[in-house]
């Protein structure tokens, strides 16, 4: 049994989670990074990735998110993002929808534009595919 501590993900429309976690793994600024229980203060900017909370004796949550920023302070971990999505609200098939009109606009759309749209598709494509593979319940 880890120790674990509070954690908050939260969007400017609602939170997604507030309760405890054993972990949170994210990708930030500096990289890819982990915060368990006593982590140092942190704080940091949160690209477009997977953020994965993982909770004890219950499933692991898994979200797309689309940027924003973490802090972590006493023994509390704040996940700020300017858009998120839980694995259970993504529509799948939308998703690949959006990865196909990122991919078709090609050379038509500014590089930073395109890989944030193409990034962003990945991400919630791979959040989605791990509802389907695990035993998450909302």
């Amino acid at each position: 049994m880890a120790p674990s501590f509070q954690v908050h993900l939260l969007t400017p429309e609602r939170p997604l989670y507030e309760g405890q976690g054993t972990s949170v793994s994210l990708r930030s600024g500096e990289g890819d990074i982990a915060f368990l229980a006593n982590h140092a203060p942190f704080i940091g900017t949160v690209d477009i990735c997977v953020v994965k909370i993982e909770r004890d004796g219950e499933p692991t949550l898994y979200a797309a998110v689309h940027g924003g920023f973490v802090s972590v302070a006493r023994n509390e971990v704040r996940v700020l993002a300017d858009v998120a999505e839980l694995a259970n609200e993504i529509d799948l098939e939308r998703a690949k929808a959006a990865l196909a009109k990122a991919e078709a606009a090609g050379s038509h759309t500014n590089d930073s534009v395109l890989e944030a749209s193409l990034r962003r598709a990945h991400v919630r494509i791979s959040v989605s595919s791990t509802l389907a593979h695990s035993t998450y319940v909302a």
